[in-house]
């Protein structure tokens, strides 16, 4: 399970452009959270790093939003008012799991649907009103990469408020090391 604190919406868009990157046709995502946790806005910016310019609305009352991107189209679920499980193959939800990339709000309400390969992210309150946090497991079932695929998206290191660049500023794992390093070989 890696954990990642999201201080602001900027920063859930920045990992949802992450996962997006790693995404294959056939994936499942399923985006846990409470309302209001960040599940809408996290599949907008996945939805956007794929490609669409179209605006992506929440598909609450349509159930399945799809958009036709790159090498799979992308089929957003908002499975909140599903009365029963079954209600989801009147949704065509066989083929956005066999052909597309499937994000999945709600997936508990889907029940045995919800296939076990899949990439679990739930989204929580973080220590501020805007600050989130993001649980990912890739789960452990046998012939899923998921592990291997999101094993680089632990945290970016931050800045320390007393280096260059201000605060909260990302840095390369190893390029404030670097300068570091060459300012000591002119000594």
């Amino acid at each position: 399970m890696i954990v990642v604190e999201l201080p602001d919406e900027a920063a859930t868009a920045a990992l949802a452009a992450r996962v997006a990157s790693l995404g294959r046709p056939g994936d499942v995502i399923a985006l846990k959270g409470e309302l209001g946790a960040g599940k809408t806005s996290f599949a907008r910016a996945f939805i956007r790093a794929r490609g669409s310019a179209e605006a992506v609305p929440s598909p609450t009352f349509t159930l399945v939003q799809i958009y036709d991107v790159g090498d799979a189209a992308i089929w957003h679920f908002d499975c909140y008012r599903l009365r029963h499980p079954e209600d989801a193959w009147e949704l065509a939800i066989e083929d956005a799991f066999n052909e597309g990339i499937s994000l999945i709000e709600w997936p508990e309400r889907l029940g045995p649907l919800v296939p076990p390969r899949r990439l679990e992210i739930t989204l929580s309150a973080g220590p501020t009103p805007v600050a989130r946090r993001a649980m990912i497991d890739p789960g452990a079932e046998p012939g899923a990469d998921w592990a291997s695929r999101v094993a680089g998206l632990s945290p970016p290191l931050v800045r320390h408020p007393r280096e260059g660049g201000g605060p909260g500023q990302p840095i390369e794992a190893f390029g404030l090391l670097d300068s570091r390093l060459r300012g000591n070989e002119a000594k």
